[in-house]
């Protein structure tokens, strides 16, 4: 009989997907971004390199293995609705295709393995922001603000492919054996000064990506 796990209740509370692309000029040049994404009552298929028929423009930076599906907290839309009153607000705003009740990037540990509705995950990298986030807030200034709030929300690994629905549970099938969370991972990005005992734990966490790990290598001592 299989065991689950409950670390902590999480849910899903919207599914969100940018159908098509929005344009906007960036330093004189027009491009274009997935990063707008509303909810849909449909539900979202999460493909191992993308969710099936989410917009996703630059796919060096976004999609991919380890960033298939972006997850985000909704206790952090108060924060930033009182910070931004005069926007907009739906689920989905900060691009992420998983609204999420109960995620804490302070207990949420790099590796561990849920099943969300039929799809099982991986929890792979926090996201770092970029100036795409910006236009969507119509300010760059929400770069620094959004990685000193340190709630980045996490990208995940899709193991098993499949549907998820707004109201399917997150169930723990497998915690991993390194400590190494995806808020310690995020903070150790921006740390001027690696320290030694975080920066072991991110090198010898299987779920780290390669490409992550080969660039904190001119850190280790």
């Amino acid at each position: 009989m299989a065991v689950f796990f409950y670390l902590h209740d999480m849910k899903v509370i919207s599914t969100n997907i940018s159908l098509a692309p929005r344009s906007f000029t960036w330093n004189g040049v027009e491009e274009k971004t997935g990063i707008y994404k509303s909810p849909t009552t449909k539900g979202l298929f999460l493909g191992k390199t993308d969710v099936k028929d989410d917009t996703v423009i630059d796919r060096k930076h976004h999609a991919g293995i380890h960033k298939a599906c972006y997850l985000f907290s909704s206790g952090q839309y108060p924060f930033w609705r009182n910070k931004y009153p005069d926007l907009e607000w739906e689920w989905g705003m900060f691009g992420e295709n998983l609204t999420i009740e109960g995620l804490d990037e302070a207990k949420i540990k790099i590796g561990n393995i849920y099943r969300i509705g039929k799809a099982l995950v991986q929890v792979s990298q926090p996201r770092e922001p970029c100036y795409k986030l910006g236009v969507r807030f119509g300010t760059q200034s929400i770069i620094k603000e959004f990685i000193s709030h340190n709630h980045p929300g996490t990208y995940v690994k899709i193991i098993e492919e499949g549907a998820v629905f707004s109201g399917d549970c997150l169930k723990l099938i497998e915690e991993s054996n390194n400590a190494l969370t995806v808020q310690q991972f995020y903070e150790l990005i921006f740390m001027k000064e690696k320290p030694q005992e975080l920066l072991k734990l991110f090198m010898e966490n299987e779920s780290v990506p390669q490409y992550k790990k080969d660039r904190f290598l001119k850190y280790v001592q």
